[in-house]
């Protein structure tokens, strides 16, 4: 076997894109899917990119990323996808150094994505109003800062998004992007948009239809531009037995309705 140096968090990985994360170190430990065992035993002689057979199962080792770390978070609300939080991200400009506000972090979904282009000089504040989400989301945010080469200044808020702002401007004077997914998110519009820059947006998640109106209306009624409305569709394919591909029997459709607004500079006075 090739040796290298010792990571450590690996990703053991099946063929189908399913991952199982574990820390190398000495000591027994339950890994769901997988069992138990001592990691550092069960890798010994083992280096990234070998393969290594664990009970019945043939897995490649390999560097963890988003993706094994997302397989592997733990769940207890609702999460926001891969479709739509990268169609969030690309549309919103979020990237290295961004200053971005999260309303809704549930399980951290989205907050994995936004940590994951974000970098060490980027900024995220995520607010949850309830602690059993709240506990959740921080233990699946927490071990992906291990995991990422780098990751963002993170603050998790347990409360009222609607009363964010101090802190806001305490730790970032003012945002790049503000995402909002919670049961009203048009009631906290007044609120977060006078901490944008200009040229920043505000995104709101939407189940319903109504949801969607009242935010678009209360976006436009505090000075912003609809940039984007709508809903992003998944439509997974796969090879059929006899040849050629055909769509999947159980495709992700639509999960929620996204709007994009933008902040921009007031009308000159003449």
């Amino acid at each position: 076997m090739a040796t290298s140096e010792k990571a450590e968090w690996l990703a053991l990985r099946e063929d189908d894109g399913r991952a199982y994360l574990l820390r190398r170190v000495a000591g027994e430990v339950k890994v769901k899917g997988l069992g138990r065992f001592d990691a550092e035993e069960l890798l010994r002689g083992y280096s990234v990119g070998d393969r290594i057979t664990v009970g019945q199962k043939s897995l490649t080792i390999v560097d963890p990323s988003l993706p094994e770390a997302r397989r592997n978070m733990a769940r207890r609300a609702q999460v926001i996808g891969a479709k739509d939080s990268g169609f969030l991200i690309s549309w919103m400009g979020i990237g290295v150094g961004s200053r971005v506000l999260e309303g809704g972090h549930g399980s951290g979904g989205l907050a994995m994505h936004l940590a994951n282009v974000m970098g060490s000089l980027g900024t995220l504040i995520s607010v949850e109003s309830r602690s059993e989400h709240a506990e959740v989301g921080r233990m699946n945010m927490e071990r992906l800062s291990e995991v990422l080469p780098e990751f963002p200044d993170w603050h998790l808020v347990e409360g009222d998004i609607a009363s964010i702002g101090d802190l806001v401007i305490e730790k970032c004077g003012s945002l790049d992007a503000a995402i909002i997914d919670i049961a009203e998110p048009w009631m906290v519009i007044p609120k977060i948009e006078p901490l944008l820059r200009a040229g920043g947006r505000l995104a709101c998640y939407c189940p319903t239809t109504i949801q969607l109106e009242k935010c678009w209306e209360s976006a436009q009624e505090n000075g912003l531009i609809v940039e984007w409305a709508g809903e992003m569709i998944e439509r997974r394919w796969v090879k059929a037995s006899r040849g050629g591909v055909r769509p999947g029997n159980t495709p992700i459709g639509h999960t929620a309705f996204l709007l994009i607004s933008a902040k921009v500079a007031a009308e000159e006075e003449e």
